[in-house]
C-alpha cells in the first residue's frame, strides 16, 4: 500500500488523491463500521458522523476502476476517515488484548500495518496544513 498521501486544499474542503489500494482501504474501514443495523447514535460515537455522512464517503470511494481517485473531503470527513481506520483494529483485540491479525486481514483483506499506514499519512498530511502554516 503506498504510504504518502497527496492531500491539497480548496477553500475549507481538502482534495486527497488516493492511490486504489488506498481507496480499497478507506472503503473496508468504512463499510465495515457501517453494518446493516447500524444506528446513527452508534456511527456518532464511533466515527463523529451519522449514517449519511458515512453513506456519502462510502458512495465516493466505491467503484474507483483501479486507477487513482481523487476525493473530495470535508474536515469533519477527514475525522470520519481517521476514526474509522483507527477503530477496526479495536474489533480484533481478544479479551486478553491482544490483536488477532489473521481474522482482521480475513474479514477487512488488509493489514492492520495498512490501516495504519494511512491514516498516519492522513494525519501527516493534515499536519502540514495546521501545524506548519504560517
Amino acid at each position: 500500500m503506498d504510504t504518502e498521501l497527496e492531500l491539497t486544499r480548496d477553500g475549507e474542503e481538502f482534495v486527497a488523491r488516493l492511490a486504489p489500494s488506498q481507496a480499497s482501504a478507506l472503503y473496508r474501514a468504512l463499510i465495515y463500521a457501517r453494518h446493516e443495523n447500524v444506528t446513527d447514535a452508534y456511527l456518532i460515537v464511533l466515527l463523529g458522523a451519522d449514517r449519511d455522512v458515512v453513506d456519502g464517503l462510502l458512495a465516493r470511494l466505491r467503484d474507483h476502476g483501479g486507477e487513482p481517485l481523487d476525493v473530495r473531503f470535508q474536515p469533519t470527513e477527514l475525522h470520519v476517515a481517521l476514526s474509522a481506520l483507527t477503530n477496526a483494529a479495536t474489533h480484533f483485540v481478544s479479551g486478553q488484548g491482544l490483536f488477532s491479525e489473521e481474522p482482521f486481514h480475513i474479514r477487512l483483506g488488509f493489514f492492520r500495518q495498512n490501516f495504519d499506514a494511512l491514516a498516519l499519512a492522513i494525519n501527516n498530511a493534515l499536519y502540514q496544513f495546521y501545524e506548519t502554516a504560517s
